[in-house]
């Protein structure tokens, strides 16, 4: 349950923040509010670290695959095409692609066992559910 509950306060957090972002690149550039956004994030990590962090950051130097190091790139690839898409179509079109894409690899990250995932098969069920999204997307766009 814990998990469904922070799914849902993570699509939740992510749709608004997408939004904010938009909104806050609008008034002060896109690049700009993306430092702004990840700066905060940043230290408020840290302190969240020192708070309730039990790990070992010096771990960092340890770490056997280093593409794992690449998450903090990807924040900002996430960040930015989040806030150019959303500035693009409206919020609900583009988080509704943003959804299906994170589906379709997510499925590709379980069906080949990427990044040391334990492989899930990609059963025709799923294939269904992903068409059953898409297909509410283009309902959703479609223009009566």
């Amino acid at each position: 349950m814990v998990g469904i509950i922070t799914a849902i306060v993570a699509g939740a957090a992510m749709s608004f923040q997408g939004v904010m972002n938009t909104r806050l690149g609008d008034k002060i550039g896109l690049y700009e509010s993306n430092v702004f956004v990840q700066g905060t994030a940043f230290v408020l990590a840290v302190i969240a670290m020192l708070i309730l962090g039990k790990g070992d950051i010096m771990g960092l130097m340890s770490v056997d695959n280093k593409i794992y190091l690449l998450g903090g790139v990807l924040g900002l690839v996430i960040t930015v095409t989040v806030m150019l898409a959303i500035g693009n179509l409206s919020p609900t079109y583009a988080i509704s692609i943003i959804l299906i894409s994170q589906l379709i690899v997510a499925a590709l990250v379980d069906a080949f066992g990427w990044l040391g995932s334990e492989k899930i098969p990609f059963t025709w069920n799923k294939y269904v559910g992903v068409g059953l999204m898409i297909a509410g997307v283009v309902c959703f766009k479609w223009k009566s």
